[in-house]
């Protein structure tokens, strides 16, 4: 649900950022809203559904701009990407991308959803295949990160970090995923916190842990 994401986005205020974003998986795309500025008491006008996600942005590359905010789409609509820390090959990596993708903004977190859309045609169909492609884009960049995609067609998520937070919730009805558990602790206290070097396959059965150099 939309309103369960901007309730945890809430309890991360904390923080402090300029910028929210929600992305819902609706009808084999991600559908987007997102806003510069605080969340108050902003609702979500976005559909219900099974998968979504959220984030709140502190600006490090491009500046407070709707087009900056997360999360990021690649070309087709078919994924979304938010994501904390910095990308810093991101300029090389715009460069190789920008002949074939389409950037609508400043960010480094830009190039992550596009070397995604890249790399899923590379790695075969299956149930991990989401996973696979994010664990490929992930050994491509330099630095710290916490990365987590959203596939609008099948409503799976996926998520990978090196250095910055990632906690997952469980609960008997499906899986939480966060940045800080103070985000998940309304729904559950069953967490798995994701270590460095690995990634996560979240569906409706559950989260898988993966290494992401193996």
């Amino acid at each position: 649900e939309s309103a369960v994401v901007m309730e945890g986005l809430k309890e991360l205020e904390y923080r402090g950022y300029d910028s929210w974003g929600v992305a819902m998986a609706q009808d084999g795309a991600v559908l987007i809203e997102k806003s510069v500025g605080k969340i108050g008491e902003a609702r979500s006008t976005l559909p219900s559904g099974a998968a979504g996600l959220g984030h709140t942005r502190w600006a490090t590359h491009g500046g407070v701009t709707y087009e900056n905010a997360h999360p990021h789409v690649d070309c087709d609509g078919r994924f979304a990407v938010i994501h904390n820390g910095i990308v810093e090959n991101h300029q090389d990596l715009r460069g190789r991308l920008s002949g074939s993708h389409v950037f609508r903004s400043e960010t480094d977190t830009e190039v992550v959803v596009h070397l995604l859309e890249d790399e899923m045609t590379r790695v075969p169909d299956g149930p991990q295949q989401l996973t696979q492609a994010l664990m490929a884009v992930f050994r491509q960049l330099h630095g710290l990160s916490a990365i987590a995609v959203l596939d609008g067609r099948t409503g799976k998520l996926a998520a990978a970090k090196n250095g910055s937070p990632l906690v997952i919730g469980l609960t008997d009805e499906g899986c939480y995923l966060a940045s800080d558990p103070v985000a998940l602790l309304a729904h559950t206290r069953r967490l798995v916190f994701v270590e460095d070097g690995q990634a996560a396959s979240l569906d409706c059965s559950g989260p898988q842990i993966f290494d992401i150099e193996s």
